[in-house]
């Protein structure tokens, strides 16, 4: 039975994708020898190991939204899951084989993992992968057989932060999503037409505006 290991090389922006998408380079590697793989079901779970890393004041005070006041992560810092990939690995003899597994990257900020990948200025993403799924080999001298992966096969990896934020400034320049309930985003529509407003930022900034003219009112009265 395959004995399979698992080593992620480096990664890559996979270009000319129709979403932000990074490819990992999977280095698998059968230390059972003599036996061809005829095709890995892959499954992958995605980890982000946010306690591997340090923080600078300016990242801490961006990361309030997901972990609380800093003085409060001993409780509150813990590992986030990032997404899940399905991957079909190929025909492959001898002992190792490379694939470049595709993840596509969210830029959603009501997704967690989007909000810490943003978070960061610098440095590096502790990620953690954890495989599972079906083997179909056939040893020397015998007919396809199937076997699962061992549930403890993981590997790590250090995203770079820079790589991370390229893409996304390649796809969205100077922008980032938002999703809004329909309810809240109809209310916003009409307050745009209303005012004959342009866009939805001139929207925002004239609402915004608003806010501070009347706190400002509140702290002077």
């Amino acid at each position: 039975m395959p004995d399979l290991t698992f080593k992620i090389d480096n990664a890559s922006v996979v270009p000319f994708a129709a979403v932000p998408m990074l490819a990992f380079k999977l280095q698998i590697t059968n230390s059972v020898p003599d036996e061809a793989i005829h095709t890995i079901a892959l499954r992958c779970q995605i980890q982000i190991e946010v306690t591997r890393r340090r923080y600078t004041p300016g990242e801490q005070e961006q990361m309030l939204d997901l972990f609380g006041q800093p003085d409060r992560w001993s409780q509150t810092l813990r590992s986030l899951l990032w997404t899940h990939v399905n991957w079909v690995v190929p025909t492959f003899a001898g002992t190792e084989t490379v694939v470049d597994m595709q993840v596509p990257c969210s830029f959603d900020f009501n997704v967690a993992a989007t909000k810490y990948f943003a978070g960061l200025t610098d440095g590096e993403i502790p990620l953690l992968f954890l495989f599972s799924g079906t083997i179909f080999y056939a040893p020397p001298d015998s007919s396809l057989q199937v076997a699962p992966i061992s549930w403890e096969q993981e590997a790590r990896y250090k995203l770079p932060v820079k790589l991370w934020r390229e893409m996304m400034d390649a796809y969205y320049p100077n922008s980032v999503w938002i999703n809004l309930h329909k309810d809240v985003f109809e209310r916003l529509y009409r307050y745009k037409m209303q005012h004959s407003l342009l866009s939805w930022e001139q929207a925002l900034e004239q609402i915004l505006a608003r806010l501070r003219t009347e706190e400002e009112i509140e702290v002077n009265s």
